[in-house]
C-alpha cells in the first residue's frame, strides 16, 4: 500500500516545492519582464480567437435552450438574466480555462519538455540562471494576467450570442435584454467570475511547467508530459470549481 502511495505523494511534494519557488520569485530580481510580455502575447492574444468562438456559441446554445424552456412558463423575458448569471458564475470561467488549458498547458509542457530533453535547462543551471525564475514565473504571471481578461471577453461575447437568439426568436428589444442581464448580476457574481479564472490560471501555468520540467525519455516523454499537463489541469479546474462555488454559496447564505 505504501509503495502505491509513494509515487503520487512524491509528485505532489515536488509540485508544492515548484509552486513555492515560483511564488517566491515574484519578490526577487530579476523579473524578466520581456519574457512576461512575450508569454502574455502568446497565451492571451493567441487564445483570443478560440475563446471568442467558444463564448459566442455557448451563449447562443444557452439562448436556444432557455428560450424553449422559458416559453413554457411565459418567462422568456428572463432569458438575459439566467444566461448572464450562468455565464459569469460558471460557464465563462470554466470553458475559457479549459480552452486555455488545452492550448497553453500543452504548449508550456511541450516547450519546457523539449528544453529538458535537449539539456537546455541543465545548461541554464550551469550558467548560474535559475530555471524556475526564468521559465516558470514569467508564464505564471502572464497566465494570471490574461485568463481573467479572456474570461470577461468570453462572458460578453456569450451574452451577445444569447442576445441575437433572443432578438430573432423571441423578439426582445435591445434595451430589454441588456437591462435584464445587467440587473441580474451582483458583486458576488462578478467577484466569483474573476476569482475563478485567476485561480485556474495559476493551476494551468504551474501544472504545465511542472510536467515540462520533469520530462524524461526523449520525444516520447515530451508527448507524455503534454498529455499529463492537459489532463491534470482540466481535472483540477473542475475540482477547484466545486470548492470555490461551495465557498461562495456558503457566504451567500450567511
Amino acid at each position: 500500500m505504501l509503495d502505491v502511495l509513494q509515487s503520487p505523494i512524491l509528485t505532489f511534494q515536488d509540485f508544492v516545492i515548484l509552486c513555492g519557488r515560483a511564488f517566491r520569485n515574484l519578490f526577487r530580481s530579476p523579473h524578466y519582464s520581456d519574457d512576461i510580455f512575450l508569454q502574455a502575447d502568446i497565451i492571451g492574444f493567441g487564445s483570443l480567437p478560440i475563446v471568442i468562438l467558444t463564448g459566442f456559441f455557448t451563449g447562443a446554445v444557452m439562448g436556444l435552450q432557455m428560450s424553449r424552456a422559458l416559453a413554457q412558463y411565459g418567462a422568456t423575458g428572463q432569458i438575459g438574466a439566467i444566461v448572464a448569471i450562468t455565464l459569469v458564475r460558471e460557464l465563462g470561467p470554466v470553458l475559457s480555462s479549459i480552452t486555455v488549458a488545452g492550448r497553453n498547458a500543452s504548449g508550456i509542457a511541450s516547450e519546457l519538455g523539449s528544453m529538458k530533453v535537449t539539456e537546455q535547462i541543465d545548461a541554464m543551471r550551469a550558467l548560474g540562471t535559475d530555471p524556475t525564475q526564468k521559465l516558470v514565473t514569467p508564464r505564471l504571471i502572464a497566465t494570471a494576467m490574461t485568463l481573467p481578461l479572456l474570461t470577461v471577453i468570453a462572458d460578453f461575447v456569450g451574452l451577445v450570442g444569447c442576445f441575437l437568439i433572443a432578438k430573432m426568436l423571441l423578439g426582445q428589444t435591445t434595451s430589454e435584454f441588456w437591462s435584464t442581464a445587467w440587473r441580474a448580476l451582483e458583486w458576488n457574481d462578478l467577484l466569483q467570475g474573476l476569482l475563478k479564472p485567476f485561480v485556474y490560471a495559476l493551476i494551468i501555468s504551474l501544472v504545465g511547467c511542472f510536467y515540462g520540467i520533469r520530462t524524461t525519455g526523449g520525444t516520447q516523454g515530451v508527448g507524455r508530459a503534454t498529455t499529463q499537463a492537459v489532463v491534470v489541469s482540466i481535472v483540477w479546474i473542475f475540482v477547484l470549481n466545486v470548492l470555490i462555488t461551495k465557498t461562495f454559496v456558503n457566504v451567500g447564505q450567511q
